[in-house]
């Protein structure tokens, strides 16, 4: 039974996922260890998880039951290299890398592929995950457990990994940039800047819950308010003439395609 979880790494997306775990309850922050060298993370795990260890990478692995590698790919082979993960469950956040590299690395086939995101903080995430091939049920039902706590979770294929990356690891930055420019835009039509960022933010979030609770195509929804000659479909002519659809998509395609580079290097 995994009960001791060591995070290798605690930047952002460390204390995003340790964040809605402890939230939720799932994991205690009194079975966290951390190993980290920078200064300033060390200090911001100590503010807002006082309960967490901080050790080093040797002491780390003497007690864990799980690591989460939350390193950058990069670093993710010398990681491996200098500890010893006989017994452990190996579960790497890092993008691109393969499982083949990981099962290479820690010596054993117990590793699980992660692609989190950083709404993981207010247990909203969307995770995709891959199993390596000596992982258990029991690891199986863990992971997934962990991962349900802090938003949706969904095991696929080891080929789907890179897409995933693409759409959901990185979504968060694209529909930051949209609630922005959204904002912008009420700004420059002549809304003050703090009630434009509410409005906008309010209404991305309302939309896909919308979305969520109805189970209706986001077509069938925006026909639903695109009157014939109306405000929104001037909107949306506006939309289509400046390729936002197709830029979404190009986004998607070109983070995907970076997984796979990073995977390959």
């Amino acid at each position: 039974m995994i009960q001791k979880w060591t995070f290798i790494g605690g930047g952002q997306m460390a204390r995003a996922m340790a964040g809605g775990w402890f939230q939720t309850g799932v994991v205690s922050p009194n079975a966290t260890t951390v190993v980290e060298i920078n200064p300033e993370a060390v200090a911001v795990w100590g503010s807002e998880n006082p309960e967490v260890q901080i050790a080093t990478l040797d002491q780390a692995l003497k007690s864990a039951d799980a690591v989460v590698l939350a390193v950058k790919p990069n670093v993710v082979a010398e990681v491996l290299n200098q500890g010893d993960y006989a017994g452990k469950l190996v579960v790497s956040i890092a993008a691109g890398i393969s499982l083949a590299s990981l099962q290479e690395g820690a010596k054993h086939g117990r590793v699980v592929r992660v692609m989190p995101n950083t709404p993981a903080l207010v247990s909203q995430a969307a995770c995709g995950y891959a199993c390596g091939k000596e992982v258990s049920d029991s690891d199986r039902n863990a992971i997934q457990s962990v991962l349900e706590a802090i938003g949706l979770a969904v095991e696929v294929d080891e080929k789907q990994m890179d897409a995933i990356t693409g759409l959901s690891g990185s979504g968060p930055a694209y529909v930051c940039l949209v609630i922005e420019a959204l904002a912008d835009g009420g700004v420059a039509a002549g809304l003050p800047r703090e009630m434009a960022m509410r409005l906008a933010t309010q209404t991305v979030l309302g939309t896909a819950a919308m979305i969520q609770e109805t189970g209706r195509h986001p077509a069938q929804l925006k026909d639903a308010v695109a009157s014939p000659g109306g405000t929104t479909i001037a909107g949306l002519a506006s939309l289509e003439a400046d390729g936002l659809r197709s830029a979404l998509i190009n986004a998607v395609l070109a983070a995907t395609k970076r997984s796979r580079e990073l995977g390959q290097k």
